[in-house]
């Protein structure tokens, strides 16, 4: 059986915030653990926080991820010197690992990953899948994994990040950096089950934009026109604004079917722009197709805490007087209570943690502010942005907790 340990905490110096980490996980800096995963702020190298993790706890693999703030049972951390970790014990999960991962590449990445993963001693039926933020179909990395361990595995988990300015993120695997890379934790313990849901709150506004021409993941033309040009033209911003300017404000809706719309608790999906190509093409963070109309949208602050609400009594229906051993939680950093000049997440933190505390007491939890969420929607597994996206693990009913 596995056993899963969280801590996030905040610190300039990477081996004392990997100690203060792990002390407070484990009561203790060098625990007897088999994997680590990290979310860490872009003030940190992925790479020398998984060293001073292996320095730590040599036996143990470490996975490690850039992002622009981490969730933990603290609460959130949105400095650049914020990291989270998630410790996990014990027989019942197995890693893969891929580099080179681009638009083109998606689906046989994901085919690789998940082949890795055949190999675990029993099927895998739940996957962490944490993926490069930038410039992948991330709807065809879901494909590939399908196509070899089938539609029924659930993979959730996130896209990496830095700041929300598109440039470039990072993940580090046993120390190794990369750019565009991806990993996954497939988890096999046959006593574990795992439920997911996505919640955004924004709403789609004006006349749409409509995808004219496209390939695999870059959208050339919008309404016959240059892309980025005039993807920044309906933003309102100047022709010098880059993604740094968009992401905040850019989210682009799909309408979804009316089926899918009633679970999900809206008419759209959102999709973020993370970068351009130099000839004026969107990198878009799926396929894309020519014809799709794409909505603006206006974030709307009561429809984000009543969705999140109505998505927690949801979880909590669907698993009733039981308690998750672990959570993970990704999610974007426009969403909260607008106060100050900046989005506050504690309260929305507290209304996601609260539901799912047992006597008080909030279960392990890994979280961090990406640029992309994967969940369940209509049974299937999916791609989100702007989304909180959680993943609730749970021990089965007769099953002895580790």
């Amino acid at each position: 059986m596995l056993d899963f340990r969280s801590a996030n905490v905040r610190s300039v110096n990477p081996q004392r915030a990997i100690q203060e980490a792990l002390e407070l996980a484990y009561a203790t800096t060098t625990p007897t653990c088999d994997l680590v995963l990290v979310n860490a702020g872009v003030g940190h190298d992925v790479a020398v926080l998984s060293r001073a993790i292996s320095a730590q706890c040599p036996k143990a693999r470490v996975l490690a991820a850039s992002c622009a703030g981490v969730v933990g049972r603290e609460g959130p951390g949105e400095s650049i010197h914020d990291i989270a970790i998630m410790g996990i014990t014990g027989e019942g999960f197995t890693v893969s690992h891929v580099d080179g991962l681009y638009g083109n590449s998606s689906f046989a990445k994901g085919a690789e990953l998940a082949r890795d993963l055949q190999k675990s001693p029993k099927p895998v039926r739940m996957i962490y899948l944490l993926a490069s933020g930038i410039d992948i179909a991330n709807d065809q990395l879901i494909a590939g994994v399908e196509s070899v361990l089938g539609p029924d595995v659930v993979i959730f988990g996130a896209t990496s990040s830095d700041q929300m300015q598109g440039i470039a993120t990072f993940q580090a695997i046993d120390g190794k950096k990369q750019q565009h890379g991806a990993f996954a934790v497939g988890i096999w313990d046959p006593t574990l089950e795992v439920d997911t849901q996505a919640t955004h709150g924004f709403v789609a506004s004006g006349d749409p934009l409509k995808v004219t021409r496209a390939h695999e993941n870059q959208i050339a033309e919008l309404d016959g026109r240059p892309a980025w040009p005039e993807f920044l033209r309906r933003l309102g911003l100047a022709d010098s604004a880059s993604e740094g300017d968009t992401i905040p404000i850019g989210a682009l809706a799909e309408r979804l079917s009316p089926t899918l719309a009633k679970e999900y608790g809206n008419d759209h999906i959102l999709r973020v722009v993370t970068h351009h190509t130099d000839d004026g093409q969107l990198v878009y963070a799926t396929d894309a197709v020519a014809g799709t109309n794409l909505w603006l949208t206006v974030r709307d602050e009561v429809r984000i805490f009543d969705d999140m609400d109505r998505m927690m009594r949801a979880m909590l229906a669907r698993h009733p007087a039981q308690h998750p051993i672990a959570v993970f939680q990704a999610d974007c950093l426009a969403r909260g209570r607008r106060l100050f000049n900046r989005v506050m997440k504690e309260e929305l933190v507290h209304r996601m943690q609260q539901p799912l505390a047992n006597g008080g007491s909030v279960p392990p939890w890994f979280g961090m502010y990406g640029f992309g969420e994967y969940a369940r929607l209509g049974g299937r597994n999916a791609y989100h942005n702007y989304t909180t996206a959680l993943a609730a693990i749970y021990r089965r009913p007769g099953q002895v907790d580790a």
